[in-house]
């Protein structure tokens, strides 16, 4: 399953560090963040619930950029 998710990040870096900590995340098979749209598309693992993984995945996010904002 594929679910695309507004994001709030400053700058494209920003936006890298999280790609990379939600590719990193239980849970989830591929996530992509593209700072141009501010969307984050995230397509999770087989069973997995995806506003429990969300929720993890901006846990994660947050320890690599603390100010970024995910709308879940």
């Amino acid at each position: 399953m594929k679910k695309t998710y507004k994001i709030d990040v400053d700058c494209a870096n920003c936006a890298n560090k999280m790609e990379a900590a939600a590719n990193e995340t239980e849970g989830v098979k591929s996530a992509t963040v593209n700072f141009m749209t501010l969307k984050m598309i995230v397509e999770f693992d087989e069973g997995q619930d995806p506003k429990s993984v969300m929720k993890q995945v901006l846990k994660n996010c947050r320890k690599v950029e603390d100010d970024c904002e995910i709308f879940i």
